[in-house]
C-alpha cells in the first residue's frame, strides 16, 4: 500500500491529461548529495556568491573562479541520480506531452535518461567560450587554470551568474510549457528565485492543476491546488507506481 496518499481529484486530472509539466530546483538534486545555495553547510556558506558567480569576478580574477568550478565538478563527478531522478525520466512514457524544467545545474536528469530537459540555469558540464561563444564541453577536470578558446577568448562555465538574464529561449519554453498542461508539478523548489517561482502560478492562471511536492511548505503552498509534504527521492517513485497503473505509454 502507497504510504503516499493522492488526492482524488489529481488522480483525475493524471487520467485525464495528455500534458504535464514538472519544475524541478535544488531540493531535488540535494537528495543525491549536490550542495544546495541556502542550507546550512551549502556550497555558498563559505564564500560570498558576488566573490564568485559573476562576470565581473571572472573578469577580474579568471583562475579562482574557474578553479572553484572545477572544484564544484569535481563534488558533482561521483554523485548520482536518485530515485526522484529515475521516476521523472520514466514518466515521460506514460503522457503523449512531459515537459522537464530544471533550475538545476547538474545534468542530473539527463543521466537519469531524461530526454527533454529545459535548463533554466544552464549546465555545469557545458563551457563556452565568452569571444566567439563556440562550446568546450569536454575539458579535463583537474584543469585549474582557465582555458582559452583559438579565438583569444575565455572560456566560462555554461551556467547563469548572478546579474544575467535567464536563457531566453529556454525561459520562453519554460512559460509555454507551463500554460499548455493539464498537471503542473514544483518540486524540490523553495518557491523564491524568480522568474521561475513565477512558472506554477502561470499554469495556475491558465487552469492547470498544480501540485507542490516538498519536504516542507514553501512561499507557494497556499496558492497550490494541493501540497504533498516529502522527499521527493520518496514520492515521485510511488507517483511513477501510481501512473503505470492508470496509464498506458504514450
Amino acid at each position: 500500500m502507497s504510504r503516499v496518499q493522492f488526492s482524488k481529484e489529481l488522480v483525475e486530472r493524471l487520467n485525464d491529461t495528455e500534458a504535464v509539466t514538472v519544475l524541478t530546483g535544488a531540493g531535488v538534486s540535494a537528495e543525491s548529495g549536490v550542495p544546495t545555495f541556502r542550507d546550512p553547510g551549502g556550497i555558498w556558506e563559505k564564500f560570498k556568491p558576488e566573490q564568485l558567480a559573476n562576470f565581473e569576478a571572472f573578469m577580474s580574477d579568471p583562475d579562482f573562479v574557474w578553479s572553484w568550478y572545477q572544484h564544484r565538478r569535481e563534488i558533482m563527478r561521483d554523485v548520482k541520480p536518485n530515485p526522484g531522478h529515475y521516476a521523472l525520466a520514466e514518466m515521460e512514457k506514460y503522457f503523449a506531452v512531459f515537459n522537464l524544467i530544471t533550475q538545476n545545474i547538474d545534468n542530473l536528469h539527463h543521466r537519469a535518461g531524461s530526454k527533454k530537459v529545459i535548463e533554466l540555469h544552464g549546465n555545469i558540464e557545458r563551457n563556452y567560450c565568452i569571444k566567439c561563444r563556440k562550446h568546450f564541453d569536454d575539458i579535463d577536470i583537474c584543469r585549474k587554470q582557465v582555458l582559452k578558446c583559438d579565438c583569444g577568448g575565455l572560456i566560462r562555465p555554461d551556467v547563469v551568474w548572478f546579474g544575467e538574464a535567464l536563457p531566453y529561449n529556454a525561459l520562453k519554453n519554460a512559460e509555454e510549457c507551463s500554460r499548455n498542461c493539464g498537471v503542473f508539478f514544483s518540486i524540490g523548489t523553495s518557491a523564491e528565485v524568480y522568474p521561475a517561482a513565477s512558472l506554477p502560478l502561470v499554469a495556475k492562471q491558465h487552469y492547470s492543476y498544480v501540485v507542490e511536492i516538498n519536504p516542507k511548505r514553501t512561499a507557494h503552498s497556499e496558492l497550490m491546488d494541493e501540497v504533498i509534504e516529502g522527499r521527493s527521492g520518496e514520492v515521485l517513485p510511488e507517483l511513477l507506481n501510481f501512473i503505470k497503473l492508470n496509464k498506458i505509454e504514450k
